[in-house]
């Protein structure tokens, strides 16, 4: 099976090289750690005392907000190891070395065992600990092989994935068995991680790490920035609109211009989700007459009736904190939703579109608590000036979100008692 696999996957990437020398020629975000990605391992990794590691794999910025308690924790009470951090977005690479050292961090490998084979040979991970749902099928292999063990944190599985891995069950089960623990969020994902072929004894329900994400210490410039110019322009109300994709910012922009007819000093903070597609976002704001600002190049000007693009990584959560009503993307069109926790945590009343199924038991949770509205296109304009001109309900929203997600805290402990428990019983290397 394995060879298989792994024969159809070299198939797959050489009959894509052509593509992928394009964008690599073309885009830096695939340039990017491309030798790591091939198995060279950065001669920082390398731990100077030749010891043993625990590895860390967070796909991408979420993942890495997510996993940061337990990583700082895995750090402090067993720094005989050396802990290490993957990704494989750009996006998350900056955000982990800025939060877990350049020395500790490095791109994912290929699921190839020549790329995989230097970096068990190297690190010698007593522990792997995946954040949410990476099966790799070579890498668990090998990874088993050495005698490390394995755990499957936060784990999640959407409807869609759950379909694509139900058509591969067979082949599912034999690499699931390589892990060790899963610790799903909900009892609705253990019962698909089982569904799709996971060891019914091997799965705990440890809750979502991301309820326990806390931004402590001072935010960042960019905040007290905005919140300066909002005042002295007398800008506002604000609404920020983060993890935007393709197809939503048509609308958002068509919902602000209705708001601005009713307050024409109101300021919209545009976040889309992926870098690549600030400039295409600028453009379109400006095409619609509307005036824009990239973050990255404003200076301090008024932003009263104008869009703001908020052209960088890792400054969305905290500026949650200067809206009066944010929206969450990925939602208004068929991309499965995000995160709603971040403007949850700042007490922000929070809007989210009707296709929220990657997140569908967090929304639930909310929206039992009335702690969150689900709005369609249509309605989209009218909830924000709903919201907006009553003051009351919108700090009522907030704060009822903020409660919610203070009342599911805990699966920070949860997960670094089983990953104890995983690591202490693991045979020494």
């Amino acid at each position: 099976m394995y060879m298989l696999y792994t024969a159809l996957l070299a198939l797959g990437l050489l009959a894509g090289l052509p593509y992928w020398m394009f964008c690599i020629l073309r885009q830096q975000k695939y340039r990017a750690g491309l030798s790591q990605r091939l198995g060279i391992v950065p001669r920082r990794l390398v731990d100077p005392r030749g010891g043993t590691s625990i590895w860390v794999h967070a796909v991408s910025l979420g993942e890495v907000l997510a996993v940061s308690r337990v990583v700082e924790e895995l750090k402090r009470s067993y720094p005989e190891h050396c802990l290490v951090v993957s990704t494989t977005t750009d996006t998350g690479q900056r955000l982990a070395q800025q939060r877990f050292g350049e020395e500790n961090v490095f791109y994912f490998p290929l699921d190839l065992p020549f790329a995989i084979r230097p970096y068990l040979s190297r690190l010698q991970p007593r522990l792997v600990v995946i954040a949410e749902t990476e099966f790799w099928p070579n890498f668990l292999r090998l990874v088993s092989q050495q005698g490390a063990k394995i755990a499957v944190v936060n784990a999640r599985i959407s409807d869609r994935s759950r379909r694509g891995y139900s058509l591969f069950r067979g082949v599912m089960v034999k690499v699931l068995r390589h892990i060790n623990v899963f610790l799903a969020q909900t009892g609705g994902d253990r019962e698909r991680l089982i569904e799709i072929g996971a060891p019914a004894d091997r799965i705990q329900i440890s809750g979502n790490l991301k309820f326990d994400v806390e931004f402590t210490g001072p935010p960042p410039p960019i905040v007290a920035s905005l919140r300066a110019a909002i005042g002295k322009g007398n800008a506002g109300p604000v609404m920020v609109a983060g993890s935007t994709m393709l197809g939503e910012e048509s609308l958002l922009l068509r919902a602000f211009e209705i708001v601005r007819s009713n307050h024409q000093r109101a300021l919209m903070i545009l976040a889309p989700r992926h870098p690549q597609r600030f400039q295409q976002v600028s453009e379109l704001v400006a095409s619609l007459g509307l005036p824009v600002w990239r973050r990255s190049l404003w200076g301090g000007e008024n932003l009263a009736g104008g869009v703001l693009v908020l052209d960088s990584i890792g400054e969305l959560a905290p500026v949650y904190g200067v809206a009066d009503v944010a929206f969450v993307g990925g939602s208004l069109v068929e991309y499965g939703g995000h995160n709603i926790l971040e403007p949850a945590q700042q007490g922000v009343a929070t809007l989210i579109g009707p296709h929220y199924e990657n997140f569908r038991d967090m929304v639930n949770l909310f929206r039992a608590a009335d702690a969150v509205r689900v709005v369609g296109p249509a309605e989209l304009p009218l909830v924000f000036l709903d919201l907006l001109s009553n003051p009351a309900e919108r700090q009522a929203l907030g704060t009822r979100a903020r409660e919610t997600l203070r009342s599911q805290m805990g699966a920070t402990q949860k997960t670094l008692k089983a990953l104890q428990a995983l690591l202490e019983g693991a045979p020494h290397a």
